[in-house]
């Protein structure tokens, strides 16, 4: 019993902190064998010609906002195209978008889905690069440039951007705890893509070579993850680059948060099953690693080794002469009535920032485990059910 825990609490550990402390030392020892990755400068001439890709679904309320901002991006003139597809779209979106003659715009009435969109868009783009971001976030006039120069590299396929949660000092446990992890996941990203490649792209920013460009299957939830994780199993890298960056307002209350992470729950153990291949250490030693370590490790079986290590660590705290088992027992006690206490004070409205770490991270965990059951019992949609956002 006791070695199950101390194997099952490692498990939990290494998943959330140790991988990310084992990345920080192999990166300071790659540097100190290599030296520190120098960043591509490229001039005007270099950069590839470029599409931006965005899918629009029933956006009235932002899109001309979106719009706005995507045409105020630097990029030498002539090599950025803007494509907007709407399919669907029952407001005025395609309406406001075709105001704009720099803009191609594609609808149809019937709604297909994201990915259908994105296939029929694809259908359109001809230029060397494709940018794909989401229509309720704005990106930094020198995003294109910080992504394209990545294309110098002929072992680069794809290119993440970063994500940013817009926050105020008043933020909730939604905002707050949103805002923490995509700030220690930027961190593993970096980590990720100077040790070897990222793993995976978030659709709020992210590149491909359109030559690499591989459809995914119309049931797929993770469009976005899929996509560049396919480029990846090509043996190209995903490379991270924090200087370009979408913005985007957090989720309205920790209720639309948790919508958002069964959904992406769902997906991860989707993309799993289908990415079966990038299991195999010897074809892919690296990126293997960094798959199992990042990805698969919180998608599969930790959330259920935390319930595992807590039950296991009760039966034997029971035993008086187990002092140390106690301490154990008594901290993990206190971080999930810290979490019951966030649940507390977020339904009262009360903003305690002590409290949203803890209850964050167990919200987090309790969407990956109703996210496999959704999956599994075929309940999860690969429509896109939008998460409403704070204004």
């Amino acid at each position: 019993m006791k070695i199950t825990f101390w194997i099952s609490l490692f498990i939990v550990f290494y998943t959330f902190m140790g991988y990310g402390i084992l990345l920080y030392f192999l990166i300071k020892i790659k540097r100190a064998l290599k030296g520190k990755p120098v960043i591509p400068t490229v001039n005007e001439d270099q950069l590839p010609a470029c599409t931006l890709v965005v899918a629009a679904y029933n956006e009235e309320s932002l899109i001309e906002e979106k719009v706005a901002n995507c045409l105020k991006l630097n990029y030498p003139a002539g090599k950025l195209q803007f494509l907007f597809v709407t399919d669907g779209s029952s407001d005025k979106t395609p309406d406001i978008i075709a105001r704009y003659p720099q803009i191609q715009l594609l609808h149809r009435p019937e709604r297909s889905g994201k990915i259908a969109a994105v296939h029929r868009a694809m259908e359109y783009v001809n230029t060397e690069a494709v940018v794909f971001t989401d229509a309720n976030t704005n990106l930094n006039p020198d995003a294109m440039i910080c992504i394209c120069r990545h294309y110098q590299d002929k072992t680069v396929g794809a290119v993440a951007g970063e994500k940013r949660v817009q926050m105020d000092v008043s933020a909730d446990a939604s905002a707050a705890g949103e805002g923490f992890y995509w700030k220690y996941e930027s961190a593993l990203k970096k980590w990720d893509s100077e040790l070897y490649s990222v793993v995976g792209a978030a659709g709020e920013l992210f590149s491909v070579r359109r030559s690499l460009y591989q459809d995914v299957p119309p049931d797929t939830i993770l469009d976005d993850f899929m996509i560049s994780m396919y480029i990846a199993a090509k043996g190209y890298r995903i490379v991270y680059e924090p200087e370009a960056y979408a913005t985007e307002n957090a989720s309205e209350n920790v209720t639309e948060e948790l919508k958002r992470k069964v959904r992406i729950a769902a997906g991860g153990i989707q993309s799993i099953l289908r990415l079966k291949n990038l299991l195999n250490p010897f074809k892919y030693p690296v990126l293997s690693f960094q798959y199992v370590s990042h990805r698969v490790l919180r998608w599969t079986v930790t959330p259920f080794l935390l319930i595992l290590v807590f039950v296991l660590n009760l039966i034997i705290a029971l035993d008086p002469g187990e002092f140390f088992f106690h301490l154990i027992f008594a901290a993990q006690l206190l971080f999930y009535v810290l979490a019951i206490l966030g649940l507390i004070m977020e339904k009262r409205h009360i903003r305690i920032k002590a409290l949203f770490i803890p209850y964050y991270f167990c919200v987090m965990n309790y969407a990956v485990l109703m996210g496999l059951i959704r999956y599994f019992r075929k309940k999860q949609s690969a429509a896109w059910e939008k998460a409403q956002r704070k204004q």
